[in-house]
């Protein structure tokens, strides 16, 4: 093992320490019509990693208002660390409007958020595989 190696192995190892909540990252399907009743149902979830990770907000983000139908959000970013090994099933790749839900947080306010991802970084030399998202609330 060379000493970048070794190096990389120890960060790793930090970064899975500092991550303290759990999420679940999941496609939601299209809407489903139910003719019998007249509801418009949320479709299937496809859930490719439930586990830990590291939710932080972005510091330079403030928050962006935007229209959405009638209803005016605000969009605030997050950083989702997973652990840099986590593996998606074959030929999966995480896809801008996934979204990742807090399951558990030492913070309590956190639990249930989703989260939409907007992008995904890959790198060799990274110590957790992060995602940016935002929370469209």
């Amino acid at each position: 093992m060379s000493a970048l190696d070794a190096t990389l192995a120890a960060g790793r190892a930090e970064a899975e320490a500092r991550m303290r909540e759990r999420v679940r990252l999941y496609r939601q399907g299209a809407d489903v019509f139910d003719r019998t009743t007249g509801q418009t149902l949320p479709g299937p979830q496809t859930v490719f990693y439930t586990g830990k990770a590291r939710v932080k907000g972005v510091a330079a983000s403030t928050g962006e208002d935007k229209q959405a139908g009638e209803r005016e959000v605000v969009l605030r970013e997050y950083e989702v660390g997973l652990p840099w090994a986590t593996a998606l099933p074959p030929g999966v790749r995480v896809l801008p409007g996934d979204r990742i839900e807090v399951v558990t947080s030492g913070d309590p306010r956190m639990v249930g958020l989703v989260l939409w991802v907007t992008g995904s970084v890959f790198s060799e030399q990274s110590t957790a595989w992060r995602i940016r998202t935002e929370d469209r609330s």
